[in-house]
């Protein structure tokens, strides 16, 4: 008897068996097919979405920028597809996609389609306002007294000038922007809180974060460790560019000093207080040049991309600089208004950063896995390079300063690295704090609320009186929503694969007369553990495997702060 009990429960498990083989061939075959009707509908729409965002950034066109909102509303038609979803959810909640590659895919579709899961005609209406405030800021000039200024000659302004009286009228000329886009803009945080609202999330900001594979309160608590670790250095040295400004211009003491007096709009970079003028050395230089000729020498090539990329001012053009891969093969392209000083310098080492990223990754890949492990690995790679600007052993390799005049500037150049670093740190505070009490509460004061969290982490006082949306006036709040956090985890893991590289590619114990300038190995290191394996892996997995642990604010603290 106990002998037919064991044949026949041998017969159950042969049976419950089969039937889950069968059960994983179906579902495996159902992604498959899945995935060959996605790609086939969406590559050739994510092309052309791509193309028309590109023509638009460069004309300012009213045309142009239909044509892209027009092809951004076709591939949200595809993302909104309900049946679609549920197919993936089928699958997904199934769990018998056991291949690695498939299943990566399988994540990242299901998280796609489920952005576009709300009422697509709430996510048209935000197309089309977003549509409507980048045409606002890409035809935007500053007007003073008559005479229009690009961007560029705003910053000039407020980097050069000594005149106070004239950086002030710059200053809230360049801030009328705000107040053309402000209600647009509000009207947008209410629209994009509804869907975040229908699909079951707190407010947008919450739901940006999850969906890109980021926990709101592991980085809340990240922000919160940065804040106490970089909140003395930067006092210190907040209070070394107040002493600095008030001797420059001629100040009684600190309390005169006004935003406008910290050399650009924001006080998101560093004022030029050490003696060294890092922009002096690329006045009569060609940073196409310089930045092919660094590229090239560390095995990363970027002549294909320079082809179609567009790098100067033009009427109507578009004043910021970007990296888009317009086919997530091989047509990369850089934005830029390149001007021959420092800062331009250091975004050329920065969106070809970016574009290398894009351009190495492996192009058998499937299409869903050809982009970065996440947005702030790509930020990474661009601020490794973009730091080497103001490096002097990059000024000396790759401009041709001599070892004296190395030597003379070494040290500014290391404070003026420092204090970029802090003072981007804590302007970062006050961008990722800002939106996220802002969708919290969408109907506060955020004219208030800006100036107080720019009061709290920059140090720095608000004009008398200023009531005006000057929180409105940056970009990334109106069309690169719950972004900016991103840039600050890009230089943790700037200096997390710093430190690495100079350690076991360079395998050198100096950590800061580095350029990697002509070392192969570093462009092959890259390629190989970072870029080529695009999102493969979820973005912490791919950066232990890179470098040996998880991202870790340690390098960074390292670097800038002790």
């Amino acid at each position: 008897m106990k002998r037919v009990n064991y044949f026949l429960l041998a017969i159950l498990v042969m049976a419950i068996f089969t039937g889950c083989r069968t059960k994983q061939k179906e579902m495996k075959e159902e992604l498959i097919n899945f995935i060959k009707v996605h790609d086939s509908v969406v590559i050739p729409l994510a092309k052309k979405a791509n193309l028309a965002y590109w023509n638009a950034a460069i004309s300012g066109s009213e045309v142009d920028f239909k044509k892209a909102e027009e092809l951004q509303l076709k591939l949200i038609e595809v993302y909104a597809d309900t049946t679609a979803l549920q197919t993936l959810q089928k699958i997904k909640v199934s769990g018998l996609v056991n291949d690695t590659l498939l299943a990566r895919q399988l994540d990242l579709l299901y998280t796609q389609f489920l952005m576009a899961k709300a009422d697509t005609l709430k996510l048209n209406a935000i197309v089309r306002m977003e549509t409507k405030i980048e045409r606002e800021f890409s035809i935007f000039r500053t007007n003073l007294n008559g005479t229009k200024m690009t961007d560029n000659d705003v910053e000039e302004v407020l980097r050069r000038s000594r005149n106070m009286k004239k950086q002030k009228d710059v200053w809230n000329a360049q801030k009328k922007i705000g107040q053309v886009v402000a209600e647009d803009i509000k009207k947008l945080i209410v629209m994009r809180n509804e869907v975040a609202d229908d699909m079951g999330f707190k407010n947008y900001h919450q739901m940006k974060l999850i969906l890109n594979e980021q926990k709101p309160r592991v980085i809340t608590s990240l922000f919160d460790e940065l804040d106490t670790l970089t909140g003395d250095a930067f006092a210190e040295v907040k209070s070394n560019v107040d002493d600095y400004l008030v001797d420059y211009y001629g100040l009684k003491n600190k309390d005169e000093l006004m935003p406008w007096n910290y050399q650009n709009r924001f006080f998101q970079e560093a004022p030029r207080i050490y003696d060294v003028d890092l922009s002096s050395y690329y006045a009569d230089k060609n940073l196409e040049t310089l930045t092919i000729d660094y590229y090239n020498g560390i095995g990363l090539p970027i002549e294909e991309m320079l082809k179609n990329s567009d790098l100067y001012e033009k009427e109507g053009k578009n004043q910021h600089a970007f990296c888009i891969s317009i086919d997530r093969l091989k047509d990369v392209r850089v934005f830029c208004n390149v001007k021959p000083n420092s800062y331009w310098m250091n975004t050329m080492l920065h969106e070809y950063g970016h574009a290398l990223y894009d351009y190495n990754i492996d192009e058998n890949f499937p299409f869903v896995l050809r982009e970065p492990a996440a947005t702030f690995t790509t930020e990474a790679i661009a601020m490794i390079f973009g730091r080497f600007a103001s490096n002097p052993q990059w000024l000396q390799d790759i401009v041709g300063v001599s070892e004296a005049e190395k030597m003379k500037i070494a040290k500014s150049c290391f404070k003026t690295l420092r204090l970029e670093q802090l003072v981007f740190s804590r302007w970062s505070q006050v961008m990722y704090r800002f939106e996220k009490a802002m969708y919290e509460d969408p109907e506060q004061d955020l004219n208030t609320l800006w100036w107080d969290l720019v009061e709290k982490y920059q140090l720095m006082k608000r004009p008398p009186d200023r009531d005006e949306p000057d929180w409105a006036t940056k970009i990334h709040i109106a069309l690169f929503p719950c972004y900016y956090h991103n840039y600050l985890l890009g230089e943790l893991l700037a200096s997390q694969l710093y430190f690495y590289i100079v350690e076991n590619i360079v395998q050198s114990d100096d950590y800061k007369f580095q350029s990697f300038a002509n070392n192969k190995e570093v462009g092959d290191y890259l390629r190989n553990n970072v870029f080529s394996v695009g999102s493969k892996y979820y973005w912490d997995d791919m950066i232990k495997r890179a470098t040996g642990e998880n991202l870790t604010p340690r390098f960074y603290a390292k670097q800038f702060v002790e």
